[in-house]
């Protein structure tokens, strides 16, 4: 393992820590107390702590575990690791966070506000969690489970589990305006989850003309540890023969880049600009996979 890549892996346990303790803030602090229920293992904690009593970290931890022990067998041990770790410190902190809570109850008065509050900080720490190659356990380990075996979607098998059991939650308080707060939250924080996870892996393209594009290619490839494609170009204006450089990099790693090109040529012409989606090698992963027929051809899945 490299230097960079055990740098980001270090990188995401922290994140990933940050994220469950968000997480445990808003489930702790402004959902509970306010009887909102939301999706997935923390939603089945909740009622089972509304229902009977057991304590929302405990409930939440043996669920989670007992997913993860058949996912173990079916999605392997780095799936795994990183959600084990991230449900252990969202338990653990959730226990101090309704330690120091006690009675208190925040915007008792005003539980649109606190779902609301609740579903950011809920989906700001999921979006974190899964942007860090983690799982926050529950809905989603299933999803992927089945998304394995069969072809379905990820996001259908997440929202049908969800809206289950915010819906039986009813069942436990006896009043369907918190049902529909529980609706309110699972829109919220889905919006938020998508919006920290394509924020954290964004990514950017550069163009770069420069007489010393070797030095540059050079220092982008060592320091940066990205890879470079020369392209051969021709100027209009000056009638010169160049060497246009070719970079993908995530968007965090642009400082870096212009410092390296900065450092080398000054003069260099760089073009700069977002682009939706890089697959491949130090990237994310293809989102398509091949299916084989019964004919034995290889098909495309239908969208």
């Amino acid at each position: 393992m490299g230097k960079k890549r055990k740098h980001q892996e270090w990188l995401d346990y922290v994140v990933i820590a940050l994220a469950m303790m968000m997480g445990s803030v808003g489930l702790g602090v402004f959902l509970l107390p306010n009887h909102i229920t939301m999706g997935g293992v923390g939603g089945i904690a909740s009622i089972l702590y509304w229902g009977f009593k057991i304590p929302v970290s405990v409930s939440y931890l043996i669920v989670n575990l007992a997913l993860l022990a058949v996912a173990l067998r079916i999605l392997g041990w780095r799936f795994c690791a990183k959600t084990i770790y991230a449900v252990a410190v969202f338990a653990g902190t959730l226990t101090v966070v309704q330690h120091y809570m006690g009675d208190r109850q925040f915007l008792s008065d005003q539980p649109f506000m606190a779902t609301v509050v609740g579903a950011c900080f809920m989906g700001a720490s999921s979006g974190l969690g899964l942007a860090s190659n983690a799982s926050t356990g529950g809905s989603d380990t299933v999803a992927a489970m089945l998304n394995k075996y069969y072809h379905l979607s990820l996001g259908r098998i997440i929202l049908v589990c969800d809206l289950i059991i915010i819906t039986s939650s009813y069942f436990v308080l006896r009043d369907w305006e918190t049902v529909i707060y529980g609706y309110v939250f699972l829109f919220i924080a889905s919006l938020f989850v998508d919006q920290v996870v394509n924020m954290m892996r964004r990514s950017v393209q550069f163009f770069i003309i420069s007489d010393k594009s070797a030095e540059i290619g050079k220092a982008i490839n060592v320091d940066a540890e990205r890879g470079c494609t020369v392209i051969d170009g021709h100027g209009f204006y000056s009638g010169k023969d160049v060497k246009i450089l070719f970079v993908l990099a995530r968007q965090s790693e642009s400082s870096t880049i212009f410092r390296l090109i900065q450092d080398i040529d000054p003069t260099a012409f760089v073009s700069q600009s977002a682009v939706i989606g890089v697959y491949g090698l130090g990237f994310d992963r293809f989102k398509t996979k091949l299916h084989s027929s019964k004919s034995g051809k290889t098909t495309l899945p239908e969208s």
